[in-house]
């Protein structure tokens, strides 16, 4: 079977919930095969993350409280994009947001798509170089500490499991990767 034989058509939907955030239906579809199946489909505006590295290599991280989880987890600065919004110019935003910092040099990493089994955030990543720190310019829902982490150590704690947000683990590779192509190894 080639891939143009994998596509699913929807034939229904039924919303269950329009929230700030996520927008939840399930759709019926018909399969490949002509039976039908249910699809659970949690819709997002896509978000942003930003591998963010001050002028001695360190890689500025967030810690906040994240409920779904009951803890605190460590992650790069990041943040969901507004409707119609740019998502370079949401980067940008959110960096300076949530740590301060304003880059010398700002490149996009690509993009993810974090969960395709039924959450539709395509999460935009970047990296963001040469650093100038100044005041954090928090929403009034945010609470969070920036920490400051040598780039090697960030790359040892992901490879040891310490860090598990998937975005901090994604990027923090990217940019190792891209780090060992340019050496040439």
């Amino acid at each position: 079977m080639d891939d143009r034989n994998l596509e699913e058509k929807k034939l229904s939907s039924k919303l269950i919930y329009d929230g700030r955030i996520l927008r939840l239906h399930v759709d019926t579809v018909e399969l490949p095969n002509g039976k039908q199946a249910l699809r659970e489909v949690a819709d997002h505006p896509g978000g942003v993350a930003i591998v963010a590295l001050d002028r001695d290599d360190n890689v500025l991280t967030v810690r906040q409280y994240r409920y779904v989880f009951s803890r605190v987890v460590e992650e790069i600065p990041a943040g969901k994009l507004e409707p119609g919004e740019d998502p370079d110019e949401a980067a940008l935003r959110e960096l300076k947001e949530e740590t301060g910092a304003t880059p010398e040099r700002f490149v996009p990493l690509g993009e993810l798509i974090v969960s395709p089994g039924a959450y539709g955030e395509v999460l935009h990543l970047y990296l963001a170089e040469g650093l100038t720190i100044g005041a954090q310019s928090l929403d009034e829902d945010e609470f969070l500490n920036v920490a400051r982490t040598p780039f090697d150590e960030m790359v040892r704690r992901v490879l040891d499991g310490e860090l598990t947000d998937a975005k901090t683990v994604a990027g923090v590779l990217k940019v190792y990767a891209l780090r060992q192509i340019r050496k040439g190894g």
